[in-house]
């Protein structure tokens, strides 16, 4: 609508306060008294019939990242968005396509239709001819199958959405690659969006994941021939698509098709999909293209027989159509050269998760995987196609190793060796992966009264446990000593260290050695010791150690003092402790029956760990 102040109403022939129509063109003039004139016509997509009805009869092109609006105007979406395609707020209906990558991160394709009702159900058109209603799947044949007053079919080549609503209809057509709107209305089109305006991008956009705008630029691919690409586009000018050439521009499909295969491969039968958008919207025009697929050696659109899921599309995979991995997800596997990953450790269960989509392109067949003990085999999760390894840290054939710092478990998924087989068409897999548990390392905390217990946890990777160190006042471990304990000189104490999150199994935590000190240093002097090599002291005949290597827990006791000379009866208590791999270990420490006197320790050890304590009195 445009607005002009008239200078002499005459050279306009409208009155002011009246207005004037032509019906020849659907249009009209309206002066208003203050004699501003307002005009309205019928402009594309609209078309008058000549008795001053302007409908609208208009075909809108989705195509890979291309869309082609009803005015024939076309543009590309360089983003992985859900955009709007039209728009009416009279109704509040939205039609949405989203868009996401495929083999390549910087080059977009249409991926769903979203049939947004604002007073009913919505409906999704999604990959694989599938449809959702209000988020629930529905099973469609070539027999119409109505759907809050939406009439929903498929066949072979997609599905087509039929409805009218406010005076309009529309058909909504889909096939995974390709969407084609095509609408009738009566009246002026009120309508906006990218198929109304397909410059209007960012306008357009929908509130999604910001991450979507997100820009990628991925290598050129040199096996890409462009001039070719031009010429086997322009097909659509040639002989049997040129006699649909007056009636369907053909130039602006040939953009869409050029555009795109000058920077994406020519596979999946990409090259096909552009073929068959213009010979859809002849079909609208009611042109008959005589057997066009058989000249332009059209094959039929890639349709994977299990449904792909969020992180894939349908594509070939080494001559074979299934489910491929799109390039973002893909990449933060691929840049690592891995296969999946990373090993999560929790709870001394290691698991390792491996992505079927990738699996496949690598020739790898998941069927043919397992662990150490070939009888542990893998979990192919059926809706996210990701196939999963587990082991406990004495299953599977895991191997258990010490080393100074640290227990390991480790175990692999490899390809399963069988000496029958004469030839192989998959690539050998050996992925090692492991959980490690560190030793106790505490450093150096002093322990207080105060505190009355001392908790801290460890990590490696991810697998976690915790060491507490707590004093008691009798042998049952019932009275836990507090800040308001009255501690006697020549008092029995007990000591009991404590993990949480070992395995007993496995390993056992011995307490290597414990000694006293007047301040909170470790190194401190003097110093007095209780344990020595995982033994009472034998010059100490109040010292006695309980269940040293035996579980992951132990106790010792002996009686309170104080050291001789110094102002401060503070008495600090430092333990360091190890773990011991029980498998081919004897963990108790080999002390005489007394416990007073050393003997040979015959389990494995690394660096011990500190944990201190201490008392005042």
């Amino acid at each position: 609508m445009q607005n002009l102040r008239l200078v002499h109403d005459v050279s306009f022939g409208v009155t002011p306060g009246t207005t004037r129509q032509d019906l020849e063109t659907c249009s009209s003039m309206t002066c208003s008294n203050s004699s501003i004139a307002s005009m309205e016509t019928c402009s594309p997509p609209g078309q008058c019939d000549g008795n001053g009805i302007c409908s609208v009869k208009g075909l809108c092109t989705v195509t890979g990242p291309t869309v082609i609006d009803f005015s024939e105007q076309i543009n590309s979406v360089s983003d992985r968005c859900e955009y709007s395609l039209l728009h009416d707020q009279s109704t509040g209906f939205s039609l949405k396509a989203n868009f996401l990558e495929r083999r390549r991160r910087d080059v977009s394709f249409v991926d769903s239709l979203t049939l947004d009702f604002s007073d009913s159900d919505d409906i999704q058109l999604l990959q694989g001819h599938r449809v959702k209603v209000t988020g629930s799947p529905v099973t469609l044949t070539s027999s119409v199958q109505t759907f809050s007053g939406v009439d929903l079919s498929k066949d072979q080549t997609g599905v087509t959405a039929n409805f009218s609503l406010d005076g309009l209809s529309m058909s909504v057509f889909f096939d995974g690659t390709t969407a084609q709107i095509y609408l009738n209305k009566s009246n002026s089109l009120t309508y906006e969006g990218l198929c109304v305006d397909s410059s209007s991008s960012s306008s357009s956009r929908l509130p999604s994941n910001s991450s979507c705008q997100d820009q990628y630029v991925d290598t050129g691919d040199d096996t890409i021939d462009c001039a070719v690409v031009t010429q086997q586009c322009s097909i659509l000018k040639s002989a049997p698509f040129s006699s649909c050439n007056l009636y369907v521009d053909p130039e602006p499909y040939i953009i869409a098709c050029r555009s795109t295969l000058c920077k994406y491969p020519s596979v999946d039968n990409l090259r096909c999909q552009f073929l068959e958008a213009y010979a859809k919207a002849c079909e609208k025009k009611q042109v008959d293209l005589q057997n066009w697929w058989t000249t332009a050696q059209y094959h039929p659109e890639l349709i994977c027989e299990d449904k792909c899921s969020d992180h894939e599309f349908c594509g070939d995979i080494h001559g074979n159509t299934d489910c491929r991995c799109r390039a973002i997800f893909a990449s933060q596997y691929t840049e690592q050269n891995r296969l999946g990953g990373p090993t999560v450790c929790q709870d001394n269960t290691a698991s390792l998760t491996l992505v079927g989509c990738l699996l496949k392109e690598k020739s790898i067949d998941y069927t043919h995987l397992h662990l150490s003990d070939q009888t542990c085999t893998g979990v192919m999760d059926p809706d996210s196609h990701m196939l999963s390894f587990s082991f406990s840290s004495d299953s599977c054939g895991t191997e258990v190793k010490t080393n100074n710092s640290q227990v390991t478990f480790t175990n692999a998924v490899m390809t399963r060796n069988s000496s029958s087989d004469v030839i192989t068409r998959h690539d050998k897999v050996f992925i090692e992966f492991s959980c490690s548990h560190p030793k106790p390392q505490l450093q150096n905390v002093a322990f207080k009264i105060i505190d009355n217990w001392f908790v801290t946890f460890l990590q490696s990777g991810e697998w976690k446990y915790s060491v507490t160190m707590k004093a008691y006042s009798d042998a049952a471990h019932t009275q836990l000593l507090d800040p308001k304990s009255d501690i006697r000189l020549n008092q029995k104490i007990w000591i009991v260290l404590e993990t949480n999150g070992l395995n007993k199994d496995v390993v056992s935590v011995v307490t290597d050695s414990c000694w006293a000190t007047s301040e909170d240093s470790p190194n401190s002097t003097p110093r007095y010791d209780l344990i020595r090599d995982g033994c009472a002291n034998a010059d100490d005949g109040t010292v006695n150690v309980m269940g040293n290597g035996e579980g992951t827990s132990n106790s010792f006791s002996f009686n309170m003092f104080e050291f001789s000379g110094k102002e401060t009866s503070e008495v600090y208590l430092h333990c360091q402790l190890q773990l011991c791999v029980k498998k081919n270990n004897n963990c108790v420490p080999g002390c005489s029956f007394a416990g007073r006197r050393r003997r040979s320790l015959r389990y494995r050890r690394g660096a011990p760990a500190l944990i201190s304590m201490v008392w005042t009195h």
